[in-house]
């Protein structure tokens, strides 16, 4: 296991102060807020928790209300909703500094056989084919605003070996494409086989990329490029079938929207070979730069 991932898993190993109450803390993160990702994700953590072993997650729903401060812990009070007899629901509220930053909805559902069927694989480049984020930064160190971006951008990855089919949105600003993006994304080293934390860290990857296809519509690079702002205003998650976060799964992202000065994520992760494992819509603030 690398030491980011080492360091990742401490992040998401919450610190139990109350019933119902967890403290977590947050790493270094490209932008001087924290991470959207990891207070989901964390959230999450928190939530299953309070949940019977036999349960697994299967959606949540969650709203970004304030910018979080990277420098001062986060608290998790999750609200038992409900224990039935087949879901158990969850509701998680981030706290910071006295303000919640955070709210996550979460449900559990004991496994059960039903009607099967999905949408199909769409084509996808093998991933050990692909440039690792090492390889493929350095290519366009010289489009960021800032020179230590690159630096920020391989740390914030380095627990995760998250690759591009095509160039990212940085990588072409000014040239509008079609709003469609591939990663493939895995953590840096094996997981311990409990559920939930595959499913935390895959929601913690989730939040990364899930906006390029709304900038790729438009020719913008993004905040690294300095051509918008924005921050995430909602995610949500349905979690299908099985996987594992420390195998290849394929991050297959679109915008069907942008307007109002919002734009629209939607996706589907595919485990490597081919079975749908989430969904994932998020709705993101995308402004450009007045003045």
């Amino acid at each position: 296991m690398s030491e980011a991932l080492d360091s990742l898993l401490d992040l998401l190993d919450l610190e139990q102060i109350e019933r119902d109450i967890f403290r977590g803390m947050s790493r270094s993160a490209v932008v001087p807020r924290v991470f959207g990702g990891q207070v989901a994700a964390q959230a999450l953590v928190a939530a299953g928790r309070t949940v019977p072993a036999d349960r697994t997650a299967h959606s949540l729903h969650s709203y970004f209300l304030r910018m979080g401060d990277p420098g001062a812990p986060i608290v998790y009070s999750v609200d038992r909703i409900r224990d039935g007899g087949s879901f158990t629901t969850r509701r998680v509220v981030a706290v910071q500094h006295g303000q919640p930053i955070f709210h996550l909805s979460a449900s559990f559902q004991t496994f059960e056989e039903g009607l099967e069927h999905q949408a199909a694989m769409p084509a996808a480049p093998d991933p050990e084919t692909l440039p690792t984020a090492a390889e493929m930064l350095p290519r366009y160190a010289d489009r960021f605003v800032d020179p230590s971006v690159m630096d920020r951008l391989l740390e914030a990855r380095a627990a995760v070996d998250l690759r591009y089919v095509d160039a990212p949105p940085f990588a072409t600003a000014g040239d509008p494409r079609e709003p469609r993006s591939q990663v493939w994304f895995r953590t840096n080293g094996k997981l311990a086989d409990d559920p939930l934390l595959h499913v935390c860290m895959a929601t913690y990857v989730s939040d990364m990329t899930l906006l390029d296809s709304v900038l790729l519509a438009h020719g913008r690079g993004g905040w690294t490029v300095g051509d918008v702002v924005g921050a995430s205003l909602d995610h949500a998650m349905w979690f299908h079938r099985p996987f594992r976060a420390d195998e290849w799964l394929l991050y297959d992202q679109e915008s069907p929207s942008a307007s109002g000065g919002r734009g629209l994520g939607q996706a589907r992760i595919y485990t490597q070979d081919g079975r749908l494992a989430i969904t994932v819509i998020q709705e993101g603030l995308i402004r450009t730069p007045r003045g």
